[in-house]
């Protein structure tokens, strides 16, 4: 009950509180939103890249290591002879 009445003068004051400072609120609105903007697009644009990166790798079955052939046969011949 006590959240319900203080989230309730919260609104309260805020709603006088923009009404009597309205030209301030758009001032730091105005001044808020470009670098929101441009972390949400910078963000946006690295997850883009990682994932496009992601689907060239599946696309080309670079999964595991190919250029280590030799030492992939070696572990695999260690695990036979602990197996044993």
């Amino acid at each position: 009950m006590k959240t319900l009445i203080g989230g309730a003068v919260a609104v309260l004051l805020g709603i006088i509180g923009i009404a009597v400072w309205f030209d301030a609120f758009l001032q730091i609105l105005a001044g808020a939103i470009p670098p929101v903007l441009l972390l949400g697009g910078g963000l946006a644009l690295y997850l883009g890249f990682d994932e496009l990166k992601d689907s060239w790798k599946k696309d080309e079955g670079e999964d595991a290591p190919t250029g280590d052939k030799a030492k992939i046969a070696e572990l695999e011949k260690e695990l036979q002879n602990l197996k044993k």
